[in-house]
């Protein structure tokens, strides 16, 4: 054996003078380049065998290939999270890229706001940890042990306030925490921008293709191995210290720690074993380091959460958003890796039966059909000669470079761009241009991107993709994973049965039609009501009704819908976290959402709508409706009133309709409203935070329930005595307040019409009559009744006032109307059509019922004698009270003053009438004979 202390003595000792002679602080230099060196001599030495990778690295997968057919591992040490192990199996059902995630919803020793937790770790073909988890799995006699912190660790020990600030990044993924191996990556700024800005690239991903990537690809184990650790020493040394260094290092420790206890238990030989982790962890400087280590490091019990486990469907942009890679630079890794295994001739591992993936054979060959392992050689110092020579530049592949031109001018003309055969030859001499400009012999991907989108592009996009986008599509595109069947949660599972009478190929990510005729197929009716559950719990463009609704006591005979499954996966597995069946799951959530601290009545009685038509449960709706009940008592505001009075309204005609009686919570409901808005209303009328509108609903409660209200046992003296004591100064709510008067009896219309009338007669008020007008229009709602009358106002403010005040007063009633009364406006139009003539000529001779009519010359009109006669005039208070509603003026006449006279002339009238028009007599005649 050689000494291996001195493996690297010459290499320190050259970076050390060149300290000295170069940097202006050689102390502080030296430390560091002397620090690298160590490192790697450090992690080399160590008996339990160090594999640095980087995530996503093709360069790390081919050397992991290369490494498990040489040494045959019997144990794998994986960093991973430890209590993700089971899942792993379940990759042999699904297609790649997926991500192996743990979900919590319900928490127990975390803050409730961070629910739900959710933590994914996303695995492709092309990464070094694919390749070990096939070997291991499809290798009789091997043993994969995940050896990092559970995910439960994870958010014990994330800061806070990365917890809190977490942020929805990727469609796939959501707000989920990723988890990766080998986050290669500087942490250290200034450091970043150097790299970038010597090496001649705009971003990371970039860099790293072309000074790692490309020249480790090729290299033998011990350079690849020895170089990636020296780049982990780098970042890790130059890594501020802070709360992700500390988190990082107890990672560390943490995995040393499992590793020596499986040894322990299991005695397994550590040369027969291999542990796989990220190069920053392979340059660790915890004391807890090596199997040698004595130091003793304290696991933290987890939590009371329970952690729900599954796969979800990955993809490479996902991937990208997730951890801040480079647009397209999981697709180009992806399409280097199928080069490289085609170049190279490597056989890559693969689990039995992954979908998606070529069949290459011997790929999932037993350990029986591995060759013999070599054995371990003394590690060499090839530090010294990778870093002292230029790397190896690959030869430009014309035919490469020639095919990726001419399908890029190709996929620009599908996509709307006036691309030529110009175009292919101008992208093809640009990107050995560029890649001339930036010392590379062979354009990269990311050259010929750049040079398609100069000489393609231009400043003009045609379509919804750019050209940058159309060169990651041809690259290799955004490559999305599936789950298989098997792989799924019951629930999953279950929904995906439940649907199958459809006949319909659910797995496609295209959009599937289903066209539904309930008449036709009554079997189809359990599909139709699942497919409104999954619209209420899924994203909208996941489940879509084209045609059909379904509403309170209303049900449709055909429906058609647009169903995007496949896109939408992990939206149906994540429900499977919450439930066994569908009808769990939304029972759940509407259960929560009422008992939420910040649910209101108008959100319990959506809950109770939404269970009656998804459940059809009376027990559960009259549970959400009691707690709805509460919520109202416990309200302090009305700024739901106009929510409140409409669900309610729906729900007690739906209940009067199906149902004998209304149930009990409905009865106390509607009780404990107007107790509720009793009270309130003063209050209302005079708080500028309360808009018109929710006090013209709580007088629409007031009102449209007072006959339930009443029989109920409330007192109508409540209601009273609340109009009573509201004294609003707003225009729109004095006129709120004059129609509640009028609708109570203590306002005649005649005397409103008069005070409307004065309105628009005083010039300092018409400024705000669009006011008033609006609170007459928001009264429509508790009074329709009045609904004519607003007409009335509206047209006589249209009929008075001049052109110089309208023509600037009329904008203003329009914005008003549509930002204050915008349901109600219909009503109106409505009442305006019935109430002005159908046709342009008759607007001429029309006179508005509301304007005085003259009065017919003084005749003695007859006087009705008999009972009836007799009885009204003993009592005349009640048509007196009717007259005075209606607005009508008159007096009693005595039946003894000349009633025959009055009889006899009214007679002559009607003959006289009669023979001047005879056309309506004749006509009645025709009828009855």
């Amino acid at each position: 054996m050689i000494d291996q202390t001195s493996t690297f003595g010459s290499l320190r000792e050259q970076l050390l003078d060149a300290a000295a002679a170069f940097a202006d602080g050689p102390v502080a230099v030296s430390g560091i380049l002397a620090g690298l060196v160590d490192d790697v001599d450090r992690a080399l030495r160590e008996k339990l065998e160090i594999f640095p990778v980087c995530h996503h690295s093709p360069a790390s997968a081919l050397a992991m290939v290369r490494r498990l057919r040489e040494k045959q591992p019997k144990v794998i040490y994986l960093e991973l999270c430890e209590d993700l192990q089971p899942l792993l199996t379940e990759l042999r059902n699904c297609r790649l890229p997926v991500a192996v995630q743990a979900f919590a919803t319900d928490l127990d020793g975390f803050p409730k706001s961070w629910a739900p937790l959710s933590v994914v770790a996303p695995i492709t073909e092309a990464s070094a940890e694919y390749q070990a988890i096939a070997y291991a799995l499809e290798t009789p006699g091997v043993e994969l042990v995940l050896v990092d912190r559970s995910t439960d660790h994870v958010f014990q020990w994330a800061p806070k306030e990365e917890a809190k600030e977490r942020k929805e990044e990727a469609s796939l993924h959501g707000d989920a925490v990723g988890v990766e191996i080998g986050d290669l990556r500087p942490r250290f700024a200034e450091l970043e921008e150097h790299l970038l800005h010597h090496g001649k690239v705009r971003h990371w991903s970039e860099w790293w293709d072309q000074y790692v990537e490309q020249p480790l690809s090729g290299a033998d184990y011990d350079t690849y191995r020895q170089v990636m650790v020296l780049i982990g020493s780098l970042f890790r040394r130059l890594t501020p210290d802070g709360d992700r260094l500390a988190v990082d290092e107890d990672r560390e420790r943490y995995m040393w720690t499992r590793m020596r206890e499986h040894l322990a238990a299991g005695g397994a030989d550590p040369g027969d074993c291999l542990y796989v982790c990220g190069a920053f962890h392979a340059a660790s400087r915890v004391e807890q380091f090596g199997l040698d280590s004595t130091a003793t490091f304290e696991i933290s019990p987890r939590t009371g959460t329970k952690w729900l486990y599954g796969l979800i469907p990955s993809s490479h942009s996902a991937i990208e958003a997730q951890f801040g890679l480079a647009p397209g630079s999981v697709s180009i890794a992806a399409a280097t890796w199928a080069k490289a295994v085609t170049r190279t001739k490597l056989v890559p591992f693969q689990l039995a039966g992954q979908k998606g993936t070529r069949k290459r054979a011997g790929a999932r060959g037993a350990r029986a059909k591995l060759p013999p392992p070599k054995a371990d050689a003394a590690p060499a110092d090839r530090l010294t000669g990778f870093l002292s020579r230029p790397p190896a530049l690959d030869a430009l592949d014309e035919a490469e470079l020639l095919g990726w031109c001419v399908d890029i001018v190709r996929l620009a003309r599908r996509n709307g761009y006036l691309a030529s055969t110009a175009d292919a030859i101008a992208v093809f001499e640009t990107s050995i241009l560029l890649a001339g400009l930036r010392n590379r012999a062979r354009p990269t991907p990311y050259d010929f991107q750049d040079a398609a989108v100069t000489c393609i592009e231009k400043d003009v996009v045609p379509g919804r993709r750019d050209v940058r986008r159309l060169c990651e599509i041809l690259l290799g595109g955004d490559r999305v994973g599936e789950v298989g069947y098997d792989a799924l949660p019951p629930l999953a599972r279950n929904v995906y049965d439940r649907l199958a009478p459809l006949g319909l190929d659910l797995d496609k990510r295209t959009i599937q039609r289903a066209l539904i005729d309930l008449n036709a197929h009554p079997e189809l009716v359990p599909c139709s009501d699942l497919l409104w559950m999954l619209r209420y719990l899924l994203p909208d463009d996941a489940v879509r009704p084209i045609m059909g609704e379904r509403g309170l006591g209303e049900r449709s005979i055909q429906e058609s819908w647009d169903l995007a499954f496949g896109k939408h996966q992990r939206s149906i597995i994540e429900l499977g976290y919450e439930g066994v069946t569908i009808e769990q799951v939304l029972e759940q959530r509407l259960r929560r959402s009422v008992w939420d601290p910040k649910a209101t009545a108008a959100v319990a009685l959506a809950a109770v709508e939404d269970a009656v038509l998804f459940l059809g449960s009376r027990r559960f709706a009259d549970e959400l409706g009691a707690r709805a009940v509460e919520l109202l008592a416990a309200e302090r505001g009305v700024d739901d009133a106009p929510e409140v009075l409409r669900r309610i309204r729906r729900l007690l005609a739906y209940y009067r309709a199906n149902e004998s009686e209304l149930p009990a919570w409905c009865e106390a409901f509607v009780t404990a409203g107007y107790a509720h808005y009793c009270t309130l209303l003063p209050t209302a009328f005079v708080d500028d935070d309360t808009g018109v509108r929710q006090v013209g609903a709580m007088l629409g409660f007031l009102f449209t329930m007072e006959s339930l209200a009443l029989a109920l046992g409330c007192d109508r003296a409540q209601l009273e005595l609340a109009v009573q004591q509201s004294h609003p100064e707003a225009p729109a709510k004095v006129a709120l307040l004059w129609a509640a008067h009028t609708q109570l009896g203590l306002l005649t219309m005649a005397d409103l019409r008069a005070r409307c009338d004065e309105l628009l007669a005083n010039p300092l008020v018409i400024p705000s009559v669009p006011q008033y007008i609006m609170g007459f229009v928001q009264a429509m709602e508790p009074a329709p009744a009045l609904s004519g009358f607003v007409v009335e106002v509206i047209s006589k403010a249209f009929g008075r006032l001049p052109d110089s005040v309208l023509l600037p007063w009329l904008p203003k009633l329009i914005t008003t109307l549509r930002a204050g009364a915008a349901e109600l406006v219909p009503v109106l139009v409505r009442e305006a059509g019935r109430t002005f003539p159908g046709s342009l000529p008759a607007v001429d001779s029309w006179v508005p019922p509301w304007s005085a009519r003259p009065k017919p010359a003084a005749v003695g009109a007859p006087v009705a004698s008999g009972p009836v006669a007799e009885l009204l005039l003993g009592h005349p208070a009640a048509c007196d009270g009717v007259a005075g509603l209606l607005g009508c003026e008159g007096e009693w006449r005595d039946p003894a003053s000349g009633g025959g006279a009055g009889g006899g002339r009214a007679a002559r009238e009607v003959s006289a009438l009669l023979t001047a028009h005879p056309e309506p007599a004749l006509a009645l005649a025709g009828l009855l004979t």
